[in-house]
């Protein structure tokens, strides 16, 4: 194909502008599970390793309270679940994993999301007991916080665990 040479890198990180309708298409690559209720993620940037979202699964749900009662449960259980795949997963590969936080914000996107953070013990002692978002930003543009290949194993212990606790 002619052009710029950047239609692919566009069409390729198209998914970002409709992060619900691409992983509704198969077109996600942050998709680690379809859920109940939405998608579980993994998170753009991964200073904190483990970083995950819940998407829900229709785009025009801006609020929790959007949803039916029922709808309502089965998200915010998946949120649970997604919670604590990211906990198992991080605790069984690194030592100083301590929690994760889990947030329904809604400030910026559009459509309900959840977000699953992981703490840890190496964190700047500055940070550690405050909220994520005010880590600097580079910390959030920053390349080498940017989700890629060095994740794959850290994304399939999450899938595993969100796996386990499914069957269970």
């Amino acid at each position: 194909m002619g052009g710029d040479g950047h239609g692919d890198d566009r069409r390729r990180d198209d998914w970002r502008g409709d992060r619900i309708g691409s992983a509704l298409r198969g077109t996600n690559p942050t998709v680690l599970r379809r859920l109940d209720a939405g998608f579980a993620v993994i998170g753009d940037v991964q200073f904190l390793p483990g970083y995950s979202v819940l998407l829900v699964d229709d785009p025009a749900v801006q609020r929790l309270s959007d949803l039916p009662r029922p709808r309502r449960s089965a998200f915010l259980s998946d949120m649970d679940r997604l919670g604590e795949a990211v906990e198992r997963a991080c605790a069984r590969l690194d030592p100083a994993f301590r929690r994760v936080n889990l947030e329904i914000l809604g400030n910026t996107d559009p459509f309900l999301h959840a977000h699953v953070w992981p703490r840890f013990a190496w964190e700047p002692a500055e940070l550690a007991g405050r909220p994520v978002w005010l880590y600097p930003p580079e910390r959030w543009r920053a390349a080498r916080y940017a989700l890629g290949p060095r994740h794959d194993a850290l994304r399939e212990a999450i899938r595993e665990e969100l796996d386990r606790l499914t069957a269970a």
